[in-house]
Protein backbone atom coordinates (compact mmCIF):
# COMPACT_ATOMS: atom_id res chain seq x y z
CA UNK A 1 0.00 0.00 0.00
CA UNK A 2 3.04 2.69 -0.24
CA UNK A 3 1.27 5.99 -1.09
CA UNK A 4 2.45 8.44 -3.33
CA UNK A 5 3.57 10.71 -0.59
CA UNK A 6 6.10 7.85 0.79
CA UNK A 7 7.45 7.43 -2.61
CA UNK A 8 8.56 10.98 -2.46
CA UNK A 9 9.95 11.12 0.43
CA UNK A 10 11.70 7.60 0.89
CA UNK A 11 14.71 7.98 -0.34
CA UNK A 12 15.15 11.39 1.28
CA UNK A 13 17.47 12.12 4.03
CA UNK A 14 17.03 16.14 5.20
CA UNK A 15 19.63 18.62 5.86
CA UNK A 16 18.97 17.61 9.43
CA UNK A 17 19.62 14.22 8.83
CA UNK A 18 15.94 13.19 9.40
CA UNK A 19 14.25 10.35 7.23
CA UNK A 20 11.77 11.90 5.79
CA UNK A 21 10.39 8.34 4.70
CA UNK A 22 9.85 7.86 8.83
CA UNK A 23 8.14 10.77 9.07
CA UNK A 24 4.09 10.34 9.19
CA UNK A 25 3.14 13.65 7.76
CA UNK A 26 6.16 13.07 4.70
CA UNK A 27 4.75 9.43 4.15
CA UNK A 28 1.03 9.86 3.80
CA UNK A 29 0.56 7.22 6.71
CA UNK A 30 -1.01 10.15 9.01
CA UNK A 31 -3.49 10.50 6.23
CA UNK A 32 -4.20 6.68 5.19
CA UNK A 33 -4.59 5.84 9.31
CA UNK A 34 -7.59 8.30 9.38
CA UNK A 35 -9.06 7.33 6.46
CA UNK A 36 -9.40 3.94 7.98
CA UNK A 37 -10.05 5.47 11.54
CA UNK A 38 -13.05 7.09 9.76
CA UNK A 39 -13.79 4.39 7.78
CA UNK A 40 -14.43 2.30 11.22
CA UNK A 41 -15.86 4.82 13.16
CA UNK A 42 -18.55 5.22 10.34
CA UNK A 43 -18.66 1.12 9.24
CA UNK A 44 -19.04 0.35 13.32
CA UNK A 45 -21.66 3.33 14.53
CA UNK A 46 -19.21 4.03 17.31
CA UNK A 47 -21.82 7.34 17.33
CA UNK A 48 -23.74 5.45 19.28
CA UNK A 49 -21.35 4.36 22.02
CA UNK A 50 -20.05 7.60 22.74
CA UNK A 51 -20.04 8.55 26.22
CA UNK A 52 -22.82 11.48 26.97
CA UNK A 53 -21.96 14.82 26.46
CA UNK A 54 -19.21 13.54 23.42
CA UNK A 55 -19.96 15.96 20.61
CA UNK A 56 -19.82 13.07 17.96
CA UNK A 57 -20.10 15.45 15.12
CA UNK A 58 -17.06 17.64 16.46
CA UNK A 59 -14.67 14.40 16.47
CA UNK A 60 -15.55 13.51 12.57
CA UNK A 61 -14.98 17.22 12.31
CA UNK A 62 -11.07 16.73 13.84
CA UNK A 63 -10.73 13.73 12.12
CA UNK A 64 -11.34 15.44 8.79
CA UNK A 65 -9.04 17.75 9.77
CA UNK A 66 -5.82 15.72 10.41
CA UNK A 67 -6.63 13.88 7.20
CA UNK A 68 -6.84 16.81 4.96
CA UNK A 69 -3.19 18.13 6.55
CA UNK A 70 -1.30 18.44 3.63
CA UNK A 71 2.14 15.67 3.28
CA UNK A 72 5.32 17.32 3.33
CA UNK A 73 7.46 16.91 0.61
CA UNK A 74 10.58 16.89 2.25
CA UNK A 75 13.25 19.75 2.54
CA UNK A 76 14.87 19.12 -0.24
CA UNK A 77 12.04 19.08 -2.45
CA UNK A 78 10.61 22.39 -0.91
CA UNK A 79 8.86 21.30 2.18
CA UNK A 80 9.34 21.96 5.99
CA UNK A 81 10.04 25.35 7.04
CA UNK A 82 11.18 28.16 4.66
CA UNK A 83 12.95 29.75 7.41
CA UNK A 84 15.38 26.70 8.95
CA UNK A 85 18.42 27.84 10.06
CA UNK A 86 19.36 23.92 8.94
CA UNK A 87 18.23 24.06 5.68
CA UNK A 88 19.06 27.62 4.90
CA UNK A 89 22.73 26.77 6.24
CA UNK A 90 23.58 23.70 4.68
CA UNK A 91 22.13 24.59 0.97
CA UNK A 92 24.35 28.23 1.57
CA UNK A 93 27.20 25.26 2.47
CA UNK A 94 26.61 23.73 -0.74
CA UNK A 95 26.19 20.30 1.84
CA UNK A 96 24.02 17.18 1.06
CA UNK A 97 23.29 17.29 5.10
CA UNK A 98 24.93 18.39 8.32
CA UNK A 99 26.98 16.07 9.00
CA UNK A 100 29.12 16.49 5.87
CA UNK A 101 30.25 20.01 7.67
CA UNK A 102 33.71 20.73 8.35
CA UNK A 103 32.38 22.84 11.39
CA UNK A 104 29.15 20.21 12.34
CA UNK A 105 30.94 20.16 16.25
CA UNK A 106 31.10 24.26 16.29
CA UNK A 107 28.18 24.80 14.24
CA UNK A 108 25.90 28.11 15.37
CA UNK A 109 22.51 26.08 14.75
CA UNK A 110 23.95 22.90 17.43
CA UNK A 111 21.02 23.31 20.11
CA UNK A 112 18.47 23.94 17.37
CA UNK A 113 19.58 20.84 15.33
CA UNK A 114 19.76 18.85 18.60
CA UNK A 115 16.53 19.44 19.73
CA UNK A 116 15.22 18.84 16.24
CA UNK A 117 17.26 15.29 16.24
CA UNK A 118 16.23 14.36 19.55
CA UNK A 119 12.66 15.54 19.18
CA UNK A 120 12.45 13.64 15.92
CA UNK A 121 13.73 10.33 17.56
CA UNK A 122 11.15 10.91 20.49
CA UNK A 123 8.49 10.95 17.96
CA UNK A 124 9.86 8.02 16.18
CA UNK A 125 11.64 9.02 13.19
CA UNK A 126 14.61 7.64 12.11
CA UNK A 127 17.52 10.02 12.09
CA UNK A 128 21.03 9.19 10.23
CA UNK A 129 24.23 9.90 12.64
CA UNK A 130 27.49 11.58 11.24
CA UNK A 131 29.99 9.28 9.36
CA UNK A 132 26.94 6.78 8.37
CA UNK A 133 26.67 5.93 4.75
CA UNK A 134 23.41 7.49 3.38
CA UNK A 135 22.98 4.32 1.24
CA UNK A 136 23.20 1.94 3.77
CA UNK A 137 21.55 4.38 6.49
CA UNK A 138 17.94 3.77 3.80
CA UNK A 139 18.44 0.59 3.36
CA UNK A 140 18.33 -0.53 7.10
CA UNK A 141 15.57 2.18 8.06
CA UNK A 142 13.40 1.00 5.05
CA UNK A 143 13.51 -2.78 7.16
CA UNK A 144 13.42 -0.98 10.44
CA UNK A 145 9.94 1.01 9.12
CA UNK A 146 8.20 -2.11 7.63
CA UNK A 147 7.61 -3.84 11.16
CA UNK A 148 7.33 -0.11 13.15
CA UNK A 149 4.06 1.20 14.16
CA UNK A 150 2.40 2.74 12.34
CA UNK A 151 4.23 3.05 9.95
CA UNK A 152 4.05 -0.41 8.69
CA UNK A 153 0.58 0.25 7.34
CA UNK A 154 2.84 1.47 4.51
CA UNK A 155 3.72 -2.11 3.85
CA UNK A 156 0.59 -3.78 4.41
CA UNK A 157 -1.10 -5.42 1.07
CA UNK A 158 -4.45 -4.00 0.18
Amino acid sequence: MKTKSFDNVKDQVGFCGIWCGSCVVGNGVLRELTKEYERIVEKYGLEDWASEGFDFNEFKKGLASIRDVKTCSGCLKGGGRDNCEIKNCARSRELKDCSACEDFMVCKNSEILKKMREGARDAGLLVKDKDVDQKHFLKKAMSELENKSPHCILFCKT
